[in-house]
């Protein structure tokens, strides 16, 4: 339990820790971002398709 606790006193001063934790939210919310911008992306993508399939439909 000692052990444990001088463990945790120093991960408590260490300030990689903190670091590594505000990274890690950083990344968190790019990737996020990278997710909704290809979902987005995709979906107009898609719209810009069915619409050229309908335009070409339409003058044959």
């Amino acid at each position: 339990m000692k052990n444990f606790m001088t463990m945790a006193r120093q991960f408590r001063d260490d300030d990689t820790g903190a670091a590594m934790v505000e990274y890690t939210v950083l990344l968190g919310i790019i990737t996020v971002a990278v997710i909704a911008t290809v979902i987005l992306v995709g979906a107009w993508v898609s719209g810009q398709w069915t619409t050229l399939n309908s335009n070409l439909t339409a003058a044959a």
